[in-house]
């Protein structure tokens, strides 16, 4: 298979003017969405039914209270309607999910992680796609918007301890955001050809004459949602790489297109919402900058092919999406990696080992190029709080961002939250590599059976959801070990994040002056930049050396 290079500039250009051509449009609706009092009528009986209290805003630790206890019961009704599969409608005859799978998979879907150790068509129905699955895909990715939306709160008001009301943020971005995007993209989709019914599809090889019987079901509709919602958890095994869920080139970009959609408009929002537009101008060049710089890097791994695998299956074929060519590939699995996405249309594993290793970087970065919904822009406006303290600490100035001092309590905070996805990623790591029997389910040799392990435990716990598809991850150690990881790793930055955004919204304003930190422009654009490669070199350097890069430098 070859790469065009054409063709992937043509594809790359493509995204970035319509993206520019929405994301002001799109953020302004997003601001508004939050910015306003009133009430739809499926919100109003939303709280009727959960009795909330429109009126009543809480502070960080009840509206953390509120996204811990939200995100427990979802687990729970999730594990419980797996294990209960065999006497639910629509199970197709399907028993109840192993329990450790059936762990998993809960844990997995309520973070927006959506890894799965199972395959879909043979393990689980309509009625668990439908009802659970594909809603935790809506309530998943609105967790992570509500949370960015509360230390945006943090950030813009003034000696106060209320950070709105999580049930009803959770409302607004469900029906007022995600549902009527998810409705507008399952409609192309369909047009498109993804698949959209409720019984079986026989297909015919017009090579062999082999017919094969292919479960159908709602696929359009999960599809559209689990790439809109930086999800990834596909309906069938195969995910994007399916005809049924990505049929076409036009479609295949389409679905890079809604990935980077929500993540990359939150920026303007969140200019608008602190009033000051320069702000989200400047985030939004650098999940831009670092974007396009890993999507180039991608597609120039995976032309040159090095790697003695690939060497040794002739060149790139094996994994790749044979019907739209290597280029679209490399956009996607650059994008799906820099979001929390973890959809893919390319085996991982059949990477060339440096373009792997890419796809591990943009995981570690904190995927904030864009990022998920929600939590790019937050995890990229810790990174600028703490760039605004090493900036601080050149000009001898207590360091301020937006009129808020930036002290103690607040770097500590920070900090946890920059040490906790690497602390669980290399300690997790580390652990599993020690265990010869577990490495056995890592079946390759050398550098990149360690690779596989790296791999899963990062996109584990930066709830990601890709992985290199070598290793077999449903026995009970590896289920655990990664369902720990995907809690953590979203919980405690989640709770890093409310308690920061609660210390900020106490301060009162501090007027700007000669000495103060610019935190717009090029400049400061350039040291978030720095910070946040900087950050992952440093932590992750040791591990990659002993991966990806050293099989894709060997010859």
């Amino acid at each position: 298979m070859t790469f065009n290079p054409a063709s992937f500039a043509v594809q790359v250009a493509a995204l970035l003017i319509i993206l520019a051509a929405v994301h002001k449009p799109l953020g302004i609706y997003l601001a508004r969405v939050f910015e306003r009092t009133t009430s739809s009528r499926p919100e109003r009986l939303f709280y009727r039914l959960a009795g909330v209290d429109v009126g009543t805003e809480q502070t960080w630790p009840v509206y953390l209270r509120s996204v811990l206890a939200f995100s427990a019961v979802s687990i729970l009704a999730v594990f419980g309607l797996q294990r209960l599969q065999g006497v639910l409608p629509g199970s197709r005859s399907l028993p109840g999910v192993d329990p450790w799978v059936a762990m998993n998979t809960a844990i997995s879907f309520v973070t927006n992680t959506n890894w799965q150790t199972y395959v879909p068509e043979a393990t689980v129905g309509i009625f668990v796609q439908m009802t659970l699955l594909a809603v935790q895909n809506f309530l998943s990715a609105a967790v992570g918007i509500v949370v960015a939306v509360a230390l945006i709160r943090g950030i813009a008001r003034t000696r106060t301890q209320r950070l709105g009301n999580f049930w009803v943020d959770l409302a607004r971005t469900s029906f007022r955001v995600l549902l009527p995007l998810t409705f507008v993209a399952a409609l192309v989709m369909v047009l498109g050809g993804v698949v959209q019914n409720f019984w079986s599809t026989e297909v015919t090889n017009q090579a062999t004459g082999v017919s094969q019987l292919i479960p159908g079901g709602p696929v359009a509709s999960q599809e559209a949602i689990k790439i809109l919602g930086t999800n990834g958890g596909g309906y069938f095994n195969a995910n994007s790489a399916h005809p049924f869920e990505n049929p076409n080139a036009l479609i295949s970009l389409f679905e890079v297109f809604l990935i980077l959609l929500i993540p990359s408009a939150l920026p303007y929002a969140y200019g608008r919402m602190v009033g000051d537009q320069k702000q989200g101008y400047t985030v939004a060049a650098v999940m831009g900058t670092l974007w396009l710089a890993s999507t180039a890097l991608t597609g120039w791994a995976v032309a040159a092919g090095q790697g003695t695998a690939t060497a040794a299956a002739g060149g790139l074929g094996e994994g790749f999406e044979q019907r739209f060519g290597a280029a679209p590939s490399a956009i996607f699995a650059a994008t799906t990696t820099l979001t929390s996405t973890g959809a893919v249309n390319v085996a991982h594993d059949s990477l060339p080992p440096l373009a792997g290793g890419v796809a591990m970087v943009n995981m570690m970065l904190g995927e904030v190029a864009p990022g998920g919904t929600g939590s790019g822009l937050y995890g990229l406006l810790i990174l600028s709080i703490i760039s605004v303290f090493i900036a601080g600490l050149m000009v001898g100035r207590t360091p301020e961002y937006l009129g808020k001092k930036i002290g103690p309590t607040e770097m500590k905070l920070a900090a946890m939250y920059i040490l906790v996805t690497p602390t669980l990623v290399l300690a997790l790591s580390g652990i599993t590599v020690l265990l010869p029997d577990i490495m056995a389910n890592a079946p390759a040799t050398g550098a990149h059976q360690f690779s596989e392990v790296l791999y899963a435990f990062t996109s584990g716990a930066n709830n990601n959801g890709s992985a290199f598809g070598g290793i077999t991850t449903s026995g009970p150690y590896l289920s655990t070990m990664l369902g720990i990881g995907m809690l953590l790793g979203r919980f405690l930055p989640i709770v890093l994040v409310l308690a920061l955004a609660g210390s900020l919204a106490r301060q009162g304003k501090v007027p700007a002056s000669a000495g103060t930190v610019p935190t717009h422009g090029p400049l400061f654009g350039s040291l978030l930049l720095g910070v946040t490669v900087i950050m992952t070199a440093l932590s992750y350097f040791p591990a990659l050396a002993l991966g990806p890069l050293a099989e894709g430098l060997l010859k």
